[in-house]
């Protein structure tokens, strides 16, 4: 009984176990030590080997002042393990960008093993051994923590830096560049840091931010888009969200909204309450600034069409847009339906007028144009082949009328509609 109880009291006790004279030898023996969990750590990680020089010295500067801390720690009683992370605030800044977080650890564990092989033959009686092992075991698990302790912390201050630069691109590509046709050589690099390949064809999506559980809710959108082989950068900004989302490879002329939606199903549940709107695609990060302006045209457009599916194509709300004096909607109204028309001649434009001028009725079209109504159906789904767009379909109906009538405001080659 009393050598048991002797021994757990030894054991608890920890540094009040371990004589002055042992700890003079741990001293002694400290830089062995290192260099032997130096060249256990070559041994058993192919990968450290091939690190460079200055970076393996950082890590043996790690183990050293790891070794002078264990043993500073067994010499104070009662003192707790307070100097583990002191041994990673020495390490070159870099160290911890090179090394990952399983890597180190994977570190640690071996120094731990050397420890535990050649210390204890160091101690005087089997106390002390005892002592020792319980001391190695309690300095490799705190020295554990304190690593996971500096990556978190790591990767705290480097989330919100991301977030910040996050932040910046997506303004950027609001904005537009300084110059117009100039490329933003930051806007490029602030993307390529956070890994954003900027020759990657991309979308802009806009809406309002959710109210609750928005980081959870882009959280997953971000797992969504990357299981897709999309990037996502989002940014707040006000009272609207948005998004660059980029296409995945081999697909630089970018799908339909149903692509994207078949992509990323929670799309629309990273947004609050309201329209959500999708630009078009831009052909590289360069060039987004075209998107964003009619996202967000659209956007401030969308209350005009209430029955508007979500998410819905900016080019869906051209005849909003133009109404609220958006001249690119304008414009594009007249150079994707009336040119069209115009170009393939045959009365189609005049038809059209007519058809949607008279309500479409197709008779009283005919008797109009003093034609026979199969002859007013064949021009009808000419001008359907050539503009994707139905004359008898309601919506499709205002679209092409709100198009009539912009090209009334600005015929087809003149500069721009009128201001």
């Amino acid at each position: 009984m009393t050598c048991g109880g002797a021994s757990t009291a030894a054991v608890r006790s920890g540094p009040a176990a371990v004589s002055p004279a042992t700890l003079r030898r741990l001293e002694l023996a400290a830089g062995d030590l290192a260099l032997a969990c130096l060249l256990a750590m070559e041994e058993h990680q192919p990968w450290f080997a091939r690190l460079p020089a200055e970076q393996r010295s950082a890590v043996l500067l790690v183990t050293q002042t790891g070794v002078a801390n264990f043993v500073a720690w067994l010499g104070e009683r009662g003192e707790s393990i307070r100097l583990t992370a002191e041994a990673f605030r020495i390490a070159p800044r870099d160290l911890a960008r090179r090394l990952s977080l399983r890597q180190t650890v994977d570190l640690v564990r071996i120094a731990t093993d050397v420890f535990e092989r050649h210390l204890p033959p160091l101690a005087a009686d089997e106390a002390e051994r005892h002592a020792l092992v319980e001391g190695v075991l309690r300095f490799g698990r705190e020295i554990a923590f304190a690593a996971a302790t500096v990556y978190a912390g790591a990767a705290e201050t480097r989330g919100a830096w991301d977030a910040r630069l996050e932040a910046l691109v997506v303004d950027a590509v609001v904005r537009g560049p300084e110059i117009e046709g100039g490329v933003d050589d930051a806007l490029v690099s602030r993307a390529s840091t956070l890994g954003w390949d900027p020759d990657a064809a991309v979308r802009v999506v806009a809406g309002s931010p959710a109210p609750d559980s928005a980081a959870e809710r882009l959280g997953e959108l971000r797992r969504e888009a990357g299981r897709a082989g999309r990037s996502v950068l989002v940014g707040v900004q006000g009272r609207r969200l948005i998004l660059l989302l980029s296409e995945p490879h081999g697909q630089p002329g970018g799908g339909d909204i149903g692509e994207v939606i078949g992509d990323i199903g929670g799309l629309v549940d990273g947004f609050g309450p309201g329209p959500v709107v999708v630009g078009p695609v831009a052909t590289e990060l360069a060039t987004a600034h075209n998107s964003a302006r009619d996202a967000l045209s659209a956007l401030r457009a969308a209350p005009g069409w209430p029955d508007a599916p979500r998410p819905v194509a900016a080019d869906d709300l051209l005849p909003e847009r133009a109404l609220g004096g958006d001249v690119s909607a304008h414009r594009t109204l007249v150079e994707s339906i009336v040119a069209p028309l115009e170009t393939a001649g045959g009365e189609l434009l005049h038809t059209l007028a007519t058809y949607l001028e008279g309500g479409g009725a197709l008779e009283a079209c005919a008797r109009a144009l003093f034609v026979h109504p199969n002859t007013v159906r064949y021009r009808l789904r000419r001008v359907c082949d050539l503009t994707g767009r139905s004359p008898s379909d309601p919506r499709d109906a205002l679209v092409l009328r709100a198009a009539v009538i912009a090209a009334r405001l600005n015929p087809v080659g003149e500069p721009g509609p009128p201001t």
